[in-house]
């Protein structure tokens, strides 16, 4: 039986005769933007857009939220994450200060993108968070219209949270200036941060966005959710923590492997 390593080698070789000349196009455009801006900027190769299906990319890229330790944010990027996302939300256990997230954010290395996460925000903290913070995506997570994600004139992404009768073709074009909807758990007193999943098969397969896919996701359910969904990218917070704000390097690196790890009918596919 071909191991692993070499049926993933052999679909590496294969499927890249067919994409690099895409991909090298997309990286003389693209290549000094953080990762995560670079694809929301515009629709690059590494994702093509279909009438019936929607995004699809390459692989999926991986946000690690709720980061509150300068240790955290590094093993993070070391371990290949796209990009990390501060709380600016007081009720969360996982809020952080400007001052402490500036403070981080000044070790990252190059392309990690920075998302600042509020709820239902004073102008004023995102102001101040923009003057102070190199900021790369806003994420708004409560009940913020279009015109307050816009304000700031700076690219944003927009949390729902998943519930039956949601109507999705209505917010695809309410948030249409978003560069992708987040997708979370609803529950009725809270605001994200669950650390439960919700029914995947409620988001459509048709879409006008990127989706980036939240909610309870870990080492163990990932793969079978980005089977399901076809996100363009992830978001993980509890699933990757030992306590909450605390992320957890053995978790995260087990995160990061399910993700990055094809299914099997994708390695059968390419077998020789």
């Amino acid at each position: 039986m071909v191991c692993t390593e070499q049926r993933l080698l052999a679909g590496t070789v294969g499927q890249g005769r067919s994409v690099n000349r895409r991909i090298a196009h997309h990286f003389e455009i693209t290549e000094q933007l953080p990762i995560f801006e670079r694809i929301f900027v515009s629709f690059p190769a590494s994702f093509h857009h279909t009438k019936n299906t929607g995004f699809h990319n390459l692989r999926t890229r991986v946000k690690i939220c709720g980061i509150t330790r300068q240790t955290d944010a590094l093993t993070a990027a070391e371990l290949g994450v796209d990009a990390i996302g501060f709380v600016f939300y007081p009720p969360s256990p996982r809020a952080i200060t400007i001052e402490k997230a500036h403070a981080i954010a000044a070790l990252l290395p190059p392309f990690v993108t920075v998302v600042a996460l509020f709820v239902n925000p004073d102008d004023a903290l995102v102001k101040e968070a923009l003057r102070i913070l190199p900021i790369d995506l806003l994420q708004f997570h409560g009940e913020e219209t279009p015109a307050n994600c816009e304000q700031y004139g700076h690219p944003y992404i927009k949390a729902i949270r998943m519930r039956q009768g949601l109507e999705f073709p209505r917010w695809m074009e309410q948030f249409s200036s978003a560069r992708a909807l987040l997708l979370d758990t609803y529950r009725k007193e809270t605001q994200g941060g669950t650390g439960e999943t919700f029914d995947w098969t409620l988001v459509p397969r048709e879409r006008t966005l990127p989706f980036i896919l939240a909610g309870g996701l870990d080492s163990d359910n990932v793969q079978e959710a980005i089977r399901t969904v076809k996100p363009f990218a992830v978001d993980v917070s509890g699933g990757v923590e030992s306590a909450k704000g605390i992320k957890d390097p053995d978790k995260m690196a087990r995160f990061m492997t399910r993700v990055n790890l094809p299914s099997e009918a994708s390695l059968q596919t390419n077998e020789p």
